[in-house]
């Protein structure tokens, strides 16, 4: 992995995470917090969960390893996650727009909260982070199916043709 590609991929993971949050935005209080019995039982939980995930890896990435995720329970509308994610997220694509090779290939050691510590080139660590937030926002395509609303491609490939577009207008 490259820097190239690590910053492309978290553009896209911004991109995608922002999609899913617009979705999101369609249901009703309610239903943004109905149990629908998932691996994270609402809308609602599983965004928080991303969230929660990507600051623990930032924190990680940082020489830090928290003894959990964040308590974002006190959090239970769109807009409140949303304007809670966005200042993490500047934050974190700080940090990306930084990485040089020779820090993609350093070995990250971290103590995980259940699994006792791991060592890892960056690069893996950093590459997790965007597949775990797809895995989630594919069971919030899920989620958003059953409880009526459209859900919005998030996709890589749509990432890519996206910003090919924006590019070539």
């Amino acid at each position: 992995m490259t820097p190239e590609d690590i910053r492309a991929l978290y553009d896209y993971n911004a991109w995608a995470n922002h999609r899913e949050l617009d979705a999101a935005a369609q249901l009703s209080q309610e239903q943004f917090t109905r149990q629908l019995g998932s691996s994270f039982s609402s809308v609602r939980d599983t965004l928080a969960h991303i969230c929660g995930a990507e600051w623990i890896w930032l924190e990680r990435f940082e020489g830090r390893s928290p003894a959990s995720i964040p308590d974002l329970a006190a959090i239970q509308t769109v807009d409140e996650l949303r304007a809670h994610w966005v200042a993490q997220e500047a934050r974190l694509l700080a940090y990306i727009r930084g990485l040089m090779q020779a820090d993609l290939d350093r070995v990250l050691e971290y103590k995980t909260i259940n699994f006792g510590v791991y060592k890892n080139p960056l690069w893996q660590s950093l590459q997790h982070v965007v597949n775990h937030g797809t895995y989630h926002r594919g069971q919030i395509t899920t989620m958003l199916r059953q409880l009526g609303a459209k859900p919005i491609l998030t996709d890589l490939m749509h990432f890519y043709r996206e910003r090919a577009s924006a590019a070539s207008a």
